[in-house]
């Protein structure tokens, strides 16, 4: 395809020495998903584009989700929906013969509110619209999608026995619809998950992700005249501030790796009025849920003393909780060595224009344009990324493995406008195709290969440990379908 540029023989010397897959099986079925992906583009890049367009935000893609949901029905998908009672989740699951692996790829469709943005370099935004896919997930959708129809055109072609899944995952951004998913046991008999994310470079690194929770805390008190009767009233918004200061001491004695950020969701209404109601929106993270369980109590203890010492009351609304990500080397180790048989991005003449034009990007040390024309070398370390994601909740019950591909111009920070521009063009398309291939070329090599799935589970099993116990961080609460409303 002409958005190609092989890597060059230097690079392939980062690619692991000892692997488990066979090579030339990869090489030979790169040129099959080669042949697919280019009848499948225009199907792919017009439902990305609907996506980029609806800016559907989390639980509220009604739109996005049943478009998915039609391409894989003409595919021949059985779909089952409002999965955990959450409307615009889904499973579409495709099975050729008896037995076999079970393939589990994951489709994002959340947008983010606040960053609409036309498909142009410049600052724009769109008049009128409240969204825009500043993390790239109409990109995630429909190239998983994607990726799971060739795999099941593969699977009727070739006659292996196995399954494809293909997860439709509503409001990653802050709603953790995959937990909620998790918790009702949709991913029950799925041997392996892969997934991917768009960024600003191709890369299959074993990273993991921080454990995250968030809360809304309500203080109550009594609305007075703040000038005539100040003595009678009790403020809310001072249980607010009073906890928001405790916590921000509580900083100088957490761990390096604990995060805490939060804002003022409701302060009252009238400066003469003594606040009877105010809101304050919290999240927390750090390494591992262990690692933040006793963070997340001090907050709470905090939350409690501010109530108290300003004579208000307190409840908190937990809405949402992560889980870190479980890094696998065996299944990055494939979708690193299936992403390089297909090489990095070749910007056309229109494109390196739009990318050396697009105002506002960071200098960012090896995030430089050009970047996308190669895979980064292969890093086994798993050290962790600072953000968080409901990935990881899935990554603890399932095998995992992850990527990444530049569908963004190099040195482009997630949740900007940035990412919605380019997202929208041509560059977006070019990574999402790429993504769309690794995840068919691995899917290949699994579902032909169990061996290679069961050293995938092992590995899981080690790193999880036997008394593992997995525990929602979102306890038992319903899914806040309303939470962007």
């Amino acid at each position: 395809m002409i958005r190609k540029l092989f890597v060059s023989v230097a690079l392939a010397g980062a690619i692991p020495a000892a692997h488990a897959y066979d090579k030339a099986s990869l090489a030979s079925d790169a040129s099959w998903v080669d042949a697919q992906s280019e009848r499948i583009a225009p199907q792919a890049t017009g439902l990305a584009d609907n996506l980029w367009n609806w800016a559907e935000v989390g639980y509220q893609e009604t739109l996005s989700s049943a478009a998915i949901q039609d391409h894989l029905k003409e595919a021949g998908f059985t779909i089952e929906t409002g999965i955990a009672e959450i409307p615009t989740a889904f499973v579409a699951s495709y099975r050729q013969g008896r037995g076999g692996p079970v393939i589990g790829l994951l489709a994002e469709m959340d947008a983010l509110p606040g960053v609409a943005q036309k498909a142009v370099p410049e600052h724009s935004p769109i008049e009128g619209q409240a969204a825009g896919h500043a993390c790239g997930h109409h990109l995630f959708g429909a190239g998983s999608t994607a990726a799971a129809i060739m795999l099941s055109r593969w699977l009727e072609e070739t006659g292996t026995s196995g399954e494809v899944r293909l997860y439709g995952t509503p409001a990653e951004e802050g709603g953790s619809g995959k937990v909620y998913m998790v918790r009702a046991g949709a991913f029950e008999g799925t041997d392996v998950v892969l997934q991917w994310h768009p960024g600003d470079r191709n890369d299959a690194l074993p990273r993991s992700t921080l454990a995250n929770r968030s809360a809304k805390f309500r203080f109550k008190g009594v609305a007075s005249h703040a000038a005539a009767a100040p003595e009678r009233g009790r403020s809310a918004l001072d249980g607010v501030e009073a906890m928001n200061f405790m916590v921000n001491m509580l900083r100088e004695h957490v761990p390096d790796s604990t995060r805490i950020h939060y804002v003022i969701t409701n302060g009252g209404g009238a400066p003469n009025v003594v606040p009877a109601d105010a809101e304050v929106f919290y999240y927390v993270r750090d390494n591992t849920a262990a690692d933040l369980e006793p963070i997340w109590e001090r907050v709470e203890q905090i939350a409690r003393a501010a109530a108290q010492g300003t004579g208000t009351s307190v409840e908190w609304e937990v809405i949402h909780g992560n889980h870190s990500l479980l890094p696998n080397q065996t299944l990055n180790r494939l979708l690193d060595a299936s992403m390089r048989q297909f090489g990095g991005l070749e910007y056309s003449a229109q494109e390196l224009k739009f990318a050396k034009s697009l105002d506002g990007l960071a200098n960012r040390p090896g995030h430089e344009i050009g970047d996308q024309e190669t895979i980064a070398p292969y890093d086994p370390s798993e050290a962790p990324l600072s953000g968080s994601t409901d990935v990881g909740d899935v990554s603890w019950n399932v095998a995992t493995g992850g990527f990444g591909t530049a569908t963004w111009v190099p040195g482009t920070s997630a949740h900007t406008w940035q990412a919605v521009a380019a997202g929208g063009t041509s560059i977006g398309h070019k990574g999402m195709l790429l993504a769309a291939e690794t995840l068919t070329l691995a899917g290949m090599q699994l579902l032909r290969d169990p061996t290679l799935v069961e050293k995938a589970q092992q590995e899981f099993e080690q790193k999880r440990g036997d008394d593992f116990k997995y525990v929602p961080l979102l306890g038992d609460r319903e899914p806040p379908l309303d939470y962007r409303k």
